[in-house]
């Protein structure tokens, strides 16, 4: 026999089941305003006249900058939605390293759109299958408007990069920048093997001192330390280097051993055993002609000893300690060269040969620059100069993007125009494929989708202090008469042919962002429930 059920149970059981199909709502809701709050957050800071974010971490240390990706890694998000955000910038970093604050602009507005069709009763489902279909026109249409280039068309390569540039603190020296980078990645590039271009082969150096015009590019190795000579040489011409990853010091014992002397004749008997140690290490590097060594740092103890030093300074071979372990494998490609992790293989045939190595001065430091390798690898060093901190900081952040752009040139060599003229061509193209080739529901969505890339347009014109209806307005009506390459010229203040002011991006940077906003709202749109897990 079951037990009779109180009146209350049955409300409270009606309540229970109406809060259990709400809350699929809710969830979704607060998910959608989460993320668009990250959005609303970094969206002033986009395009040319975007507002720096200053940053101010736990330890009291200050960041200028408006580089999405940046901004969003110092800032402390909860929301799991939100981190999805977060997430977004980072792999558009990583895929594209410019366009980190468009993508999450871009998916803010997608998010927006979503919203609107949610509260008129489309189902998430029927949204997010049609925003797929919309980004595989939207990225089809990319392509048919895109410009093919030529890396051998340099001047072409230093107008992309001269526009990720002219959006950073730094874009008064765009000018002087935008070729280093162009040059820089050329450098490294291997022809045939363009898909595999490696930024990890361009060392960017930060050394205070100077101003941001300072910046140069270095055809060799800089080691960022002085000599650890005493009394040795400064230069040397006709250079043969050897890199050994063993130390020239004093063997010790290992941690839990103890040496016990008790005499003075023992002690006289220990340190002259180290230096017959120290000599014989010595007179091997001697024997095989090395006249510059490059030391490896250690952990466990002194990579050189003053002792090997004062022999080294008598033998007249420069020496430069304390390299870092993971600039080893950077070193090697340079020099083209194998570490030495013995002394019985330290012989004349692996050593390098070099035109100069020497200890300049740079900025009030001392670093070491070595020129001439005799067969260099394909790598370069970009010195980058700033008078304060927190310059030297963004200008190395901007060298980033603008390398990051033209290696998206070099693996999809294809641009298309910029100041929201692709998006703006994007939202009338797909408008017209949904009147055209869809019906219902999906027609519906793919013009939320259409409209919500205007957002592009719309923030650049704000942000530049324009009035931005009249000029979203405006802009679609040149781009419905047929002009493709009108875009929002930030600097007069008007609509222009965007391409005869050399406002031009990677296609890449744009179809990535496009791909990962849309991946990442649809994602956002299928989630219905948060379960944590804390125990």
């Amino acid at each position: 026999m079951t037990a009779p059920k109180e009146a209350g149970d049955s409300v409270q059981s009606k309540s229970l089941a109406y809060k259990d199909k709400s809350k699929p709502t809710d969830v979704r809701q607060s998910n959608i305003n989460a993320a668009k709050a990250v959005c609303d957050a970094i969206r002033t800071s986009l395009g040319p006249r975007g507002m720096d974010k200053m940053i101010q971490s736990g330890n009291g240390e200050v960041i200028i900058t408006n580089d999405g990706a940046t901004i969003l890694k110092q800032i402390n998000v909860i929301h799991p939605a939100a981190k999805m955000l977060v997430e977004l910038s980072r792999a558009q970093d990583v895929e594209a390293g410019d366009g980190t604050t468009s993508v999450v602009v871009i998916a803010g507005a997608l998010l927006d759109a979503a919203q609107k069709l949610l509260s008129r009763g489309v189902h998430p489902t029927v949204i997010s299958d049609s925003f797929q279909i919309a980004a595989v026109h939207a990225l089809k249409i990319l392509n048919d408007i895109a410009t093919p280039v030529e890396l051998s068309n340099r001047l072409q390569l230093i107008k992309s990069a001269s526009t990720a540039l002219n959006s950073k603190v730094v874009s008064q020296q765009s000018s002087q920048l935008a070729p280093l980078a162009v040059d820089a990645v050329l450098k490294v590039v291997e022809p045939g093997r363009e898909s595999a271009c490696n930024l990890s082969d361009i060392k960017v150096l930060k050394q205070l001192g100077g101003t941001v015009e300072d910046t140069e590019l270095i055809n060799g190795l800089v080691f960022p330390q002085k000599l650890a000579n005493v009394s040795g040489p400064k230069r040397i011409e006709k250079a043969k280097i050897g890199l050994i990853q063993f130390c020239i010091s004093p063997p010790k014992t290992d941690m839990d051993h103890n040496i016990i002397v008790s005499d003075y004749a023992a002690m006289d008997r220990v340190l002259k055993e180290e230096r017959a140690y120290i000599l014989n290490i010595v007179k091997q590097i001697k024997k095989a002609g090395c006249n510059v060594l490059l030391v490896q740092k250690s952990i466990l103890r002194d990579a050189i000893s003053d002792l090997a030093i004062h022999f080294l300074d008598k033998i007249k071979c420069m020496v430069i300690k304390d390299i870092e372990r993971e600039d080893i494998e950077f070193v090697c490609k340079t020099l083209s060269c194998r570490p030495i992790a013995s002394l019985d293989h330290f012989l004349a045939d692996n050593l390098v040969s070099a035109d100069l190595v020497e200890e300049v001065g740079v900025g009030g430091n001392r670093m070491v620059r070595v020129t001439g390798i005799q067969n260099p690898g394909r790598t370069i060093t970009l010195l980058v100069r700033g008078s304060n901190k927190l310059v030297l900081e963004e200008a190395e952040r901007s060298l980033h993007d603008a390398l990051c752009v033209i290696r998206c040139l070099v693996r999809k060599q294809a641009l298309i125009a910029g100041g929201g003229a692709p998006e703006t061509e994007l939202a009338l193209k797909l408008t017209d494929v949904a009147n055209k080739q869809l019906e219902g529901i999906d027609s519906i969505c793919l013009k939320a989708y259409a409209t919500a890339l205007e957002i592009i347009p719309f923030t650049l014109a704000e942000n530049a202090g324009l009035n931005p209806i009249q000029t979203v307005t405006e802009l679609r009506n040149r781009h419905a008469k047929g002009e493709i390459s009108a875009g929002i010229n930030v600097r007069k203040g008007c609509i222009s042919d965007i391409l005869e002011e050399n406002v031009v991006q990677p296609l890449l940077v744009t179809t990535s962002a496009l791909s990962f906003a849309t991946e990442t709202v649809r994602s956002i749109l299928k989630i219905d429930d948060i379960i944590n897990t804390f125990t």
